[in-house]
């Protein structure tokens, strides 16, 4: 059955895009058929961060507005032959619901286990129509107290108005030495004022920028730092048990 997952955010800079390619890749790793999509409409890089900027001719809204095929429109990855992408139009479309609910059907009808939106950082008006297809959500934010503050709002209103109840916190960008000098929040505390379970934690990790500027996966690329986070989160999206990476 195939699993629509929704990467959101209360605010810019929290690394979903980063996330989305690693998560992805990861599963693709683990023998999955998966596709993401890039939901951020106008301010598009997930195509960058994947290295398919050369690959992409249509968008997920071609899709969801019958224009193209999916089989058509995705884009495989240069390394990973189960990761396809569907990049955003370079500004909002016309979206309906049921051109949404089109684009999954093809997804599922395609063998996808794993449909990942990379969504518009905060809630603009495209959200609504892209967790209409959603199963699952991850909110992806920092342990700083603005980040978990957006987080926390941001899911609550993913789960009132959007109705989707599976809703789990991927903390990111994780600096080990400014929580022990009290100079960032920590993690239990991001986690209360979330209110949200942990789904993961991902540390900061430099080689994330050199890896997004040259379109290389950090998955291969490295096996610890934030590429081990993605593995571990992957495992976790499949119902294994994992436990926590300590920082």
């Amino acid at each position: 059955m195939l699993k629509v997952i929704l990467v959101a955010s209360g605010k810019g800079g929290t690394g979903k895009t980063s996330l989305t390619a690693g998560v992805g890749a990861a599963l693709a790793a683990n023998g999955h058929r998966v596709l993401v999509i890039d939901g951020d409409c106008g301010l598009r890089n997930l195509d960058i961060v994947l290295g398919m900027s050369d690959r992409v001719v249509y968008s997920f809204a071609d899709v969801a507005g019958g224009t193209v095929t999916l089989e058509t429109a995705m884009a495989r990855h240069p390394v990973y032959d189960t990761l396809y992408l569907l990049t955003a139009p370079a500004k909002v479309p016309a979206l309906s619901e049921r051109g949404m609910d089109q684009l999954a059907k093809q997804a599922e009808e395609a063998g996808f286990d794993y449909l990942i939106i990379d969504g518009p950082a905060g809630l603009p008006a495209e959200m609504s129509f892209l967790a209409h297809i959603a199963t699952q959500a991850i909110i992806v934010t920092a342990t700083d107290r603005a980040c978990v503050r957006g987080a926390e709002r941001c899911a609550r209103t993913i789960e009132q108005e959007y109705c989707i109840q599976r809703i789990r916190m991927v903390l990111n960008r994780v600096r080990p030495r400014l929580i022990s000098r009290g100079r960032s929040g920590n993690i239990d505390d991001a986690m209360d004022e979330a209110g949200l379970p942990l789904l993961g934690i991902v540390p900061e990790d430099e080689d994330l920028i050199a890896c997004g500027n040259s379109g290389t996966s950090i998955i291969a690329a490295k096996k610890h730092g934030a590429a081990k986070a993605y593995q571990n989160i992957a495992h976790r999206l499949d119902g294994e048990r994992v436990p926590l990476m300590k920082i």
